[in-house]
């Protein structure tokens, strides 16, 4: 489940149905953005929303994003010899409107806040990302946690 459990309005019934159809001593792996800890891939953004949006929901507080917080959901699931890990991620975009454009197609909790601005409100998130990126290349550097167990 990559990406997918801070998703879930209940994880651990979610991880407990992945368990249910894996056979025995199958794997059951997932893993989540490190959102609580700031390095998330979206990181610069939400930076510059909470900026201007001080109540913004970033994703910090959902299931997974902060360490350990994964394995806790895997056993409580039920899975056995949970282990748990880190994922690190390097992306380069050329410039910033490769950086910028998926923001602006709506999808995710980024491109919702997004859509949800005034014209006037997108300008100035854009301008401001703009600031603290630069105009490329940009280098994004992050790390997502990761579980694994047996069902």
């Amino acid at each position: 489940a990559q990406l997918v459990v801070h998703f879930m309005t209940d994880p651990v019934a979610g991880l407990s149905e992945m368990k249910r159809v894996t056979k025995p001593g199958g794997v059951v792996a997932a893993c989540v953005w490190d959102h609580a800890g700031g390095r998330g891939p979206l990181e610069n953004f939400w930076k510059v929303a909470r900026a201007l949006d001080v109540g913004i929901n970033d994703g910090a507080e959902k299931a997974g994003t902060r360490e350990g917080h994964l394995t806790q959901l895997f056993a409580a699931a039920g899975l056995a010899h949970v282990v748990d890990s880190s994922l690190p991620v390097e992306v380069v975009h050329e410039t910033f409107e490769e950086w910028w454009d998926p923001y602006t197609l709506g999808v995710g909790p980024a491109g919702v806040y997004l859509a949800g601005l005034s014209n006037d409100g997108q300008a100035e998130l854009r301008d401001r990302c703009r600031a603290i990126v630069g105009p490329g290349p940009i280098s994004i550097s992050a790390v997502a946690w990761v579980a694994k167990g047996v069902a």
